[in-house]
This record gives C-alpha cells, structure tokens and sequence, in this order.
C-alpha cells in the first residue's frame, strides 16, 4: 500500500535522504519553509512508516566482522516462516531477512568474524531451527554499491 506524500514531502525526503545529518534549518532553508514546519513533517513521516530510521551505519570490519554472507533457506513448509523469523531474531549477526520468491523461501543476510564462525552459525545456529530444510551459503566478496532510491521531485 502506498503512503501519500506531497511535494514538500519528497523534497524533505531528497534532502535527507542523500545526508541525514543535514539540519532541519538548513532542509527548511531549502525548501523555503520554516524549521518547525520541517521538524512536524519529520515527525509525521517517521509515525506513518515513511522514513524507517535514522543514525549511524558502522562498517562491519571495523568491529570485527570481515564476513558478509547471504544464505538461502528452504524451509519444510512455507507456513512456518514466522516461526522461523523468530528463531532468526534471535541471532544477533543476521541483519536482514526476506519472505522470497523463486528458489529459496527465505533469504538472509548475516555477517561472520571469520568462515569458522560462519560454519558455526550455519551449522548449529540456523541450520537446527525446526523447519528449517536446507541451506545454501553465498559469501560477498566486495560491496560495489550501496545507497537509497531516489527520490522523484
């Protein structure tokens, strides 16, 4: 379902989005608004699920984690997805997790110190989640890109 924004929306949104620690007067500037009427879109955004989070992206290798892996799960029958999306929360290196279509029922994506901490994680972390079929491991080995969608004026 898609949320209605308006143009002053998108423009606070463009701004934004290309540097999140832009300030709201300088946003407001650019828009030709005041702060306070920026702070209240903000804010509107944020509560109805349009802008999802702000803050800091920590490099993974910086703290240790030099693996970034993506793994494709089957799971026995697709109505145990939520149940397994629990169990998967509960690990702490997985830091995305999709409902897919095609050859997996899940895919996620999981950053390891090392491939024996992988090992550890597929073997006897997600791979001993009931339901949980099969697994098939995909390693990155460099990140090319990574940005927002642009936003439309």
């Amino acid at each position: 379902m898609a949320i209605k924004t308006d143009n002053l929306d998108l423009k606070i949104l463009d701004i934004i989005s290309k540097d999140a620690r832009t300030s709201l007067s300088e946003v407001a500037e650019a828009c030709g608004v005041s702060r306070a009427v920026v702070h209240q879109r903000v804010a509107k955004m944020m509560e109805k699920g349009i802008i999802l989070g702000s803050g800091y992206w920590v490099n993974p290798k910086s703290v240790g984690y030099s693996t970034c892996t993506y793994v494709g799960i089957n799971l026995e029958r697709g109505s145990m997805y939520n149940d397994v999306v629990e169990s998967l929360r509960r690990i702490p290196e997985i830091v995305e997790c999709h409902f897919t279509t095609g050859n997996y029922t899940m895919l996620i994506k999981l950053y390891a110190h090392d491939n024996e901490h992988l090992m550890n994680l597929l073997n006897n972390r997600i791979q001993q989640i009931p339901g949980v079929t099969s697994t098939e491991t995909l390693i990155s080995l460099d990140q090319s890109i990574a940005r927002q969608l642009p936003i439309k004026l």
